[in-house]
């Protein structure tokens, strides 16, 4: 029986700072791969489960979390791994054609699909690389921006496309909002970075597209799944609910995650419709999303409001945590300062590994353990270390 230890004063800088250095501390003596890039594959009590195989979502997270570190905290030998994995992304994910390949194993490439998901996150990572001096990631922006304005823009829709094969010949017909929402949050970061109007233009838009325009189509939540015509597809993924990238029904992960992008733009170019829509997304996406028996937040419910996914992820909770401290700082409603120690109440007791480090990827409905697989492709808790940082930047204090 694990010994959970007594709940700390959550919105305390002290404790956040505390937090992120512990889920350092989990990747620290392990993660740097001599051969290139990170690994990224980890049980609960750090073993590597596979050193083999990089995703470009894994590395790229883990540049934005060694930059930020470095940006943050000053700490000399994150700026090192931060170059490291970014050397990585660029001499070995980049491929001939011009973009990023989403799997590469042994060196040696073995799903060469270009997504837009993917490319969102190179261009977080560049962003957070040339905050910290990275002179080189600036051409990688340029490079990013340039290749999805020609292969995954749709100028007649206002958003992104989704997938293309190896060659680039082939589009896919699916449209989605997971890539599209990413691509927000790169461009906040890349105008962070640079201060050029482009990206920040391009943010509003999809935040505009996607939370108010899309979102009409369900009854102003955001749908995960559209045709190419940017229509929902109500049927996409029906049998997957549980689907790691696309699933099936409303994600109340995805509506805050839209939620905290809201009130990062507004920060940024003020707008009283995002705080607003901000509040509805978040308030309905707690409405359906908490679990009233076991308490935590479910990961999928489907259209008449039942619970088709009811599994606990790490990172639903995270962003809930960030996005309910954002509404706190810009309301002063208590209620929100109230669902921010809730939720971090239920991650402490139930994801936050208090024996290893870090936080479980996900839990049964009622908070016990699934496998012991802590950290899978992808993982690289991007988005504990994003909330914790996010709650830090954010506070007024």
């Amino acid at each position: 029986m694990v010994c959970i230890p007594e709940e700390p004063k959550f919105e305390k800088r002290d404790f956040l700072q505390q937090h992120i250095q512990s889920i350092l501390d989990f990747y620290e003596p392990r993660v740097i791969s001599p051969a290139g890039g990170y690994y990224q594959c980890f049980l609960d009590n750090g073993e590597i489960f596979d050193r083999n195989t990089r995703q470009l979502v894994g590395s790229s997270r883990f540049v934005f979390n060694y930059a930020t570190a470095h940006r943050l905290q000053g700490v000399d030998h994150y700026f090192e791994w931060a170059q490291w994995g970014f050397k990585y992304l660029n001499e070995v994910h980049l491929q001939p054609s011009g973009h990023y390949a989403w799997l590469i194993e042994n060196d040696n490439v073995t799903d060469g699909r270009a997504m837009a998901y993917g490319h969102a996150f190179v261009l977080l990572a560049a962003a957070s690389c040339l905050r910290i001096g990275i002179k080189s990631a600036e051409q990688t922006l340029n490079h990013v921006w340039d290749f999805l304005e020609h292969y995954f823009w749709d100028a007649n829709h206002q958003a992104y496309a989704d997938e293309r094969d190896s060659s680039l010949t082939d589009l896919n017909q699916y449209r989605g909002q997971n890539a599209n929402m990413h691509l927000c949050e790169a461009l906040l970061a890349a105008w962070q970075a640079t201060s050029n109007s482009r990206y920040l233009d391009r943010a509003e838009l999809l935040a505009k597209r996607f939370t108010v325009e899309l979102a009409a189509q369900s009854d102003g939540l955001i749908w995960e799944h559209y045709n190419a015509d940017w229509q929902v597809d109500f049927e996409f993924n029906r049998d997957k609910p549980n689907d790691r990238y696309k699933p099936w029904g409303f994600q109340p992960g995805h509506q805050v995650e839209w939620s905290k992008l809201l009130l990062m733009l507004n920060a940024e170019k003020p707008n009283q419709q995002w705080p607003t829509k901000a509040r509805e997304l978040y308030d309905r996406a707690m409405s359906i999303g908490w679990d009233s028996e076991f308490g935590g937040i479910v990961y999928g419910v489907a259209p008449d409001g039942s619970i088709c996914a009811p599994e606990k992820y790490f990172w639903v909770h995270a962003e809930t945590i960030a996005t309910a401290w954002r509404l706190y700082q810009h309301t002063e409603n208590k209620k929100y300062l109230q669902d921010y120690q809730r939720i971090w109440s239920w991650s402490w007791k139930y994801l936050v590994d208090h024996t290893y480090g870090a936080w479980y990827r996900v839990r049964k409905p009622d908070g016990s353990a699934i496998d012991d697989r802590k950290t899978p492709l992808g993982k690289a808790d991007y988005h504990t270390l994003g909330a914790c940082w996010d709650v830090l930047g954010s506070s007024r204090d």
